[in-house]
């Protein structure tokens, strides 16, 4: 039992000696400065001159929003195309191996290029058609316009 948890246990160990030694060496070696500029508080670089419980402009809301909901949408998209990659390979390949998937039925002998489009195809485009309408709608409402 010992020889299993043993190793765990130096890990933590050299995890707190690490730890502590770094903040020994930092405050030993460190600056020590002190003043009423370094007691201010610190907001965004400027001097705190208003309120913090001031109001903002709704304007601004409404651009976070529509940032925080196209940046999670857009992490939608890498699983869609690792999925779509999956479901079909030949969209991913080329030409270089057209004529051997024509020989097995996977692209059309008409055109010599179409490939099976599956429901990962059409559910991503339907996803994308429904994400264009909402940036549209953001961008007729006047949401990116800053004045």
């Amino acid at each position: 039992m010992l020889s299993v948890t043993l190793p765990i246990f130096l890990l933590f160990g050299c995890l707190l000696f690490v730890g502590f030694g770094l903040l020994a060496i930092g405050t030993i070696l460190g600056p020590r400065s002190s003043g009423r500029v370094k007691q201010m508080p610190y907001e965004s670089g400027m001097d705190p001159v208003h309120d913090t419980r001031r109001r903002f402009d709704v304007r601004f809301h409404l651009l976070a929003i529509a940032f925080l909901v196209f940046d999670v949408e857009l992490l939608f998209l890498y699983p869609w195309a690792v999925t779509l990659r999956a479901e079909c390979p030949a969209a991913a390949a080329g030409d270089s191996t057209s004529v051997a998937l024509a020989e097995t039925g996977v692209v059309s002998h008409s055109s010599g290029r179409g490939t099976e489009r599956g429901p990962a195809f059409w559910g991503g485009i339907v996803f994308i058609a429904v994400l264009s309408v909402g940036f549209v709608y953001d961008w007729r409402k006047g949401v990116f316009d800053w004045r």
